[in-house]
């Protein structure tokens, strides 16, 4: 008995364990957006939209084919119903009814019906618009991979900034901290004033809360991205891309009037819509020609007055009928020329919307192009702003250690610091949404 109980903890505790182990994954940015193509929701979804719209095709294919059914019923009249004829059938009297019963109690059918489709203008254009519509899926599906690239890069360097920015923050409090350290010993010493210990401990304490907001916001950076990527937030996800590796180069600008349109996804929805506009008018205005199709059915009746509807040596009834049918529509309350104009008001919308995503499209190009070249020419700026503020609070630290400087010369030479690392990473993340945007706008993202 202990040994089974001893053994049973033994598995409860493995299975724990188990069950508490994180998943490791190491990804660059475009691992992460391939990851991100195979778990995200929106794709997931995009992609079950796709194979919706192919399955649609299909059952409206299959409307076009023979359409055979089969049927057997089975009757128990408990109560034969009644029929009155005239009396005087049977010798009574003229002007009188008598009540008869005809047929058996039990009584059963069973056959089978087939019908073909012919023409039907309707079915035709319907299957070729289904087909464009699957293309529309595809395309939505395309779409939903774009924004997702976009949005995981994102997110991706917002973990990548928030890192670079713990960093830069842990080397100015353990700089802050040499100093301070060297400030209190002086002191304790009586070679320096309790004024400049306590200014540069608010500096020190400042920092060290300042980083605490920055741990947080890295947690959740780490957060939004594996939520972007469709990975469990409890997950363990290590970075391995570097910030330096960025490029921002512009390269060769797309010109307005020498785009290629298709290149966007969003044109190629507008274009899908168009043909779809343009089916449905076809669709109205064919509305008036006939349909015709074939059918054709076989049956047998039987009629018993016992249970036996299943034995084959007493006699079924059969009958069999084959046939056509034309129809066509003459007048429909004039529903047939407004189905036709409310068609031709919804091509020219299509149309309108692309002629507005082209204008859309062109507005794109040359705003995100203007801010990827503002953005790297900040981040230059910005990197130099860096430099300087590094070599000053180097000369600062010299010159107060040599005793020369002043504690408030070092202190604003160490806020400066921060303050242009801070503006440099903004900058940096700045260029990074500016080139993400960029390369959308080009039709560079898939």
């Amino acid at each position: 008995m202990k040994k089974i109980i001893l053994g049973t903890g033994f598995m409860l505790v493995a299975l724990l364990g188990h069950s508490q182990t994180k998943a490791n994954f190491s990804f660059s940015v475009k691992q992460a957006i391939e990851y991100a193509m195979q778990n995200q929701n929106d794709i997931k979804n995009a992609v079950l939209d796709e194979k919706l719209a192919q399955r649609k095709v299909k059952e409206i294919t299959g409307a076009g084919l023979p359409q055979i059914n089969t049927s057997f019923d089975v009757k128990d009249f408990v109560e034969i119903p009644s029929s009155v004829i005239p009396a005087e059938f049977f010798g009574g009297r003229p002007g009188s009814f008598a009540t008869v019963k005809f047929g058996t109690q039990y009584q059963s059918s069973a056959g089978f019906d087939a019908s073909q489709m012919l023409f039907n203008s309707d079915f035709f254009l319907g299957l070729k618009a289904s087909k464009v519509f699957t293309e529309l899926s595809s395309k939505a599906l395309q779409r939903s991979k774009i924004e997702v690239t976009a949005t995981v890069s994102k997110a991706y360097y917002l973990v990548l900034i928030s890192g670079q920015r713990a960093k830069l923050m842990d080397a100015n409090i353990a700089r802050l901290k040499k100093t301070l350290d060297d400030t209190k010993a002086l002191y304790d010493n009586g070679f320096a004033e309790k004024l400049d210990f306590d200014r540069l401990t608010v500096t020190y304490n400042n920092l060290l809360v300042e980083q605490e907001k920055i741990n947080r916001l890295l947690n959740v950076g780490n957060y939004l991205l594996k939520y972007q990527m469709g990975m469990e937030v409890n997950a363990d996800l290590t970075l391995t891309d570097k910030l330096e590796d960025v490029k921002f180069d512009i390269g060769t600008l797309a010109q307005p009037e020498k785009f290629d349109y298709s290149k966007r996804v969003e044109f190629g929805l507008m274009e899908t819509n168009f043909t779809l506009a343009q089916l449905d008018l076809k669709r109205q205005r064919y509305s008036f020609l006939p349909y015709a199709f074939l059918y054709g059915s076989l049956s047998g009746n039987a009629y018993r007055t016992e249970f036996t509807v299943f034995d084959t040596y007493r006699p079924w009834y059969p009958t069999a009928v084959v046939g056509g049918t034309i129809k066509m529509p003459i007048f429909t309350g004039f529903q047939r020329g407004i189905k036709c104009q409310e068609a031709k008001i919804s091509l020219e919308k299509a149309k309108n919307n692309m002629d507005f995503i082209k204008k859309s499209i062109d507005l794109d190009l040359a705003s995100t192009s203007t801010n990827l070249t503002n953005a790297s020419s900040s981040l230059e700026n910005q990197k130099k702003n860096i430099k300087l503020a590094e070599d000053v609070v180097n000369v600062s630290k010299k010159k107060y250690d040599q005793g020369v400087g002043s504690n408030l010369e070092m202190v604003t030479a160490e806020t400066t610091l921060k303050e242009a690392q801070t503006n440099y990473l903004n900058a940096m993340y700045e260029a990074i949404i500016a080139k993400i945007e960029f390369d959308k706008a080009n039709g560079n993202l898939k």
